[in-house]
């Protein structure tokens, strides 16, 4: 063990919104994974329900474990991700969701992986667990697949959902998430590839996986083409906002034709998968239709706000 990894600080940053069943499994594993690493850990709570819902439930765990607990009104999850930005004072952050389950050794493998490559940011693999089963047309579809990568991969990309990163480093660029894909998604690419762009190294750690608990009302089809649909709109204006003023002209036309592209390759695959009744190609090519249809979108300036609140 070296002198740094034990005089190290590191909070892990939990982001929630009304979701008490949740935090009451997170916080226990949380809990028993900080026992096992070197350095000052603590457990950093971010509710971002104007009502402040988590406060008496974490408040209550906070007696067992250092868990702080902070309110953050301003909707959408770049704000609860600035506000765990703005209230660590640790040299690494973790983020993770309310919604995934750390496996064993999760948290000191992060830490393994970075002190063995020393990046900006270590990417954690996420698998699925489904609370119900999918329907035939998910299945097919493998919708819920995640990307696997050999240990010390470079990426470019990653979202937050089990994500280390290198505080000072961060700080030092005044490198913030992006308010305007709060309500949308799309904040946390947008941060990483700024990262990526300032030259910042993030390495894929394929041991260090957290299971994602997929909840009924996401293994329906509905759900599966509007997330593919957002996804494609958000992928459109993160990439639109990171290019700089002279190409974003010619960005805009490429993402519109391969928007277009998509639309058409995903039409073909799914009027195939009809005509030879084979649910795999229906499935995937509405899922291509729906994300080349958020692209055009996106491409064209709109915003589709998944997470918008009534």
């Amino acid at each position: 063990m070296t002198d740094s990894a034990t005089a190290r600080r590191l909070t892990i940053a939990v982001l929630t919104y009304r979701r008490p069943n949740d935090l009451a499994d997170i916080l226990p594993i949380l809990r028993t994974q900080i026992d096992g690493v070197a350095g000052v850990v603590d457990i950093l709570v971010v509710d971002n329900d104007p009502d402040a819902g988590a406060r008496t439930q974490v408040m209550t765990e906070a007696r067992h474990a250092p868990i702080r607990y902070v309110h953050e009104p301003s909707p959408g999850i770049a704000a609860a991700r600035n506000r765990a930005l703005d209230e660590t004072r640790a040299d690494l952050l973790v983020f993770i969701d309310d919604d995934e389950r750390p496996t064993a050794a999760w948290l000191a493998t992060l830490l393994a992986t970075y002190e063995r490559y020393r990046p900006v940011a270590v990417v954690g693999a996420v698998l699925s667990r489904y609370d119900t089963p999918p329907s035939r047309w998910v299945q097919a579809g493998r919708f819920f697949d995640r990307r696997r990568l050999p240990t010390g991969t470079p990426v470019t990309e990653a979202a937050t959902n089990n994500l280390l990163i290198d505080l000072a480093w961060v700080q030092a660029r005044g490198l913030r998430f992006d308010g305007r894909f709060g309500l949308s998604g799309g904040s946390d690419s947008l941060f990483t590839r700024q990262v990526h762009a300032l030259g910042g190294l993030m390495t894929w750690c394929d041991e260090a996986v957290v299971i994602d608990v997929v909840p009924p009302n996401r293994v329906t089809r509905s759900w599966v083409l509007r997330r593919a649909y957002r996804i494609g709109n958000a992928s459109s204006r993160v990439r639109l906002d990171a290019a700089t003023p002279g190409h974003r002209l010619a960005l805009r036309v490429g993402l519109l034709a391969r928007g277009s592209a998509r639309l058409l390759a995903g039409s073909a695959r799914c009027a195939a998968g009809f005509l030879t009744g084979q649910l795999v190609h229906r499935s995937r090519g509405m899922r291509t239709v729906a994300r080349g249809a958020g692209m055009v979108s996106g491409s064209l300036g709109a915003t589709f706000s998944e997470y918008s609140r009534t």
